[in-house]
């Protein structure tokens, strides 16, 4: 198991406390919360109401199964929203200031088959940690056909990975519902974890709400519907593959795009930049100027702020990009940006042919 790597927080902290000072100045002279406001209420309320209305219509029994197949990728979109929207927020803290409503949020994430404890350990401390860091980022073990990493190592199915990649992207959310979460309560070590003990609370709650989402998308759609076991398995893959694509697709943007780097620690285990400067080397943004896809995806574009500002509720990003921007700009540091989604996604498949590529040679990124 790798030992713990450290940061050189001693050198360049000026970014850091002037990026800090300018954001919080913005929400001093505002007078703004940085936490939710009514447009994320209303957003929160939009989106659950997506999801869980689409549930409602298919369990009525009203509709065709071409009109309820249809509902399953409505379903889809809403449970990706969820992730991206409310939870991910709720998780962080970001949400409110009062943990009891973050908490009640957070549940959520459980009620569509995920596991709010094991994210919490795997995305907000140590993706969040150690990101694009490999041998303990999370997010760069997809799965061992997909090298997410140029430091991973090289089997000969990765040169295909730039095609089974995005399908593979797919199944994310199956993975989460059956597989993913127990085996994380199990796996040793966990990134830098070894040996980590979980509450028996948490045992009990993955249980509980784990029967719960088999309950309701499993056992109630078979016993009150007029389908037959195939129709619903279509219906549920269908929405998990739209869920799994969307989720996947928009998280491996904000790290694995040609212009962030991949820095191994030295002898001594440490990562030689400062942890806000490792950040912006290894996050990237991506269409910005659209203002639908930010709504949507809680503002995962702009994963340079929600690196830097994760207490922050994501509505905010928009308005404090162009802050870190400017400021990143002053001190000579990369603020990594596609401007559309197309243009982020082709890099993305771009690194990966790159990582597939036998000869290709890494050359990392230094600020």
């Amino acid at each position: 198991m790798p030992s713990l790597v450290t940061f050189n927080n001693k050198i360049d902290k000026e970014f850091s406390k002037a990026v800090k000072k300018k954001v919080n100045h913005y929400f001093e002279s505002n007078n703004l919360s940085k936490h939710a406001n009514a447009a994320m209420v209303i957003k929160t309320l939009v989106i659950l109401g997506t999801y869980w209305g689409a549930y409602a219509l298919i369990m009525t029994g009203l509709f065709s199964l071409t009109q309820m197949w249809l509902l399953c990728v409505v379903m889809g979109i809403g449970m990706a929203g969820i992730g991206f929207s409310i939870t991910h927020d709720a998780l962080h803290g970001a949400y409110s200031s009062n943990n009891a409503v973050n908490s009640t949020l957070g549940i959520f994430f459980d009620l569509v088959g995920a596991n709010g404890y094991i994210w919490k350990i795997t995305h907000n401390i140590i993706h969040h940690t150690y990101t694009n860091i490999h041998g303990h980022d999370e997010d760069l073990e997809v799965a061992e056909f997909i090298r997410l990493s140029p430091h991973t190592e090289y089997k000969k199915v990765h040169k295909f990975q730039h095609v089974l990649a995005f399908p593979a992207y797919s199944f994310a959310t199956f993975f989460w519902v059956f597989v993913k979460d127990y085996w994380y309560f199990f796996k040793s070590p966990l990134g830098p974890y070894e040996n980590k003990n979980h509450p028996t609370k948490e045992w009990i709650k993955l249980v509980i709400t784990k029967v719960i989402y088999y309950s309701v998308m499993i056992v109630l759609p078979l016993l009150f519907l007029d389908i037959v076991w195939w129709q619903w398995f279509i219906g549920f893959t269908t929405l998990h593959l739209v869920a799994g694509l969307i989720l996947g697709i928009v998280f491996q943007l904000a790290h694995v795009v040609e212009s962030t780097t991949h820095p191994l620690p030295n002898e001594e285990n440490m990562i030689e930049n400062h942890w806000v400067i490792h950040e912006m080397l290894t996050t990237n943004n991506f269409a910005r100027k659209n203002k639908f896809l930010s709504w949507y995806i809680g503002g995962l574009n702009y994963q340079i702020e929600h690196h830097l500002f994760p207490k922050v509720c994501s509505i905010h990003y928009p308005k404090i990009s162009p802050i870190v921007e400017e400021t990143a700009k002053e001190f000579g540091i990369p603020y990594n940006c596609h401007e559309t989604f197309s243009e982020a996604v082709a890099s993305h498949y771009r690194t990966l042919k790159k990582f597939g590529d036998p000869d290709f040679e890494w050359t990392p990124v230094t600020a």
